[in-house]
């Protein structure tokens, strides 16, 4: 019992630091900066492509 308390503690001390890191990683990364924007870009009805084309389907009645 005692011997696996000596390799479960630095191992999740370290699982600790490494999730810490991560978060940290993601945070300073850019990762939460805009956490709105991609929900309302579904509702946006735009089914052309980006471009300078012109809508080449026929108007609808």
């Amino acid at each position: 019992m005692e011997s696996s308390l000596y390799l479960l503690v630095p191992l999740s001390v370290a699982l600790v630091f490494l999730i810490g890191w991560v978060f940290w990683r993601a945070l300073h990364g850019g990762q939460f900066d805009d956490l709105e924007r991609p929900g309302y870009s579904i509702l946006e009805d735009d089914d052309r492509k980006s471009g300078s084309e012109p809508d080449s389907r026929p108007p609808e009645a």
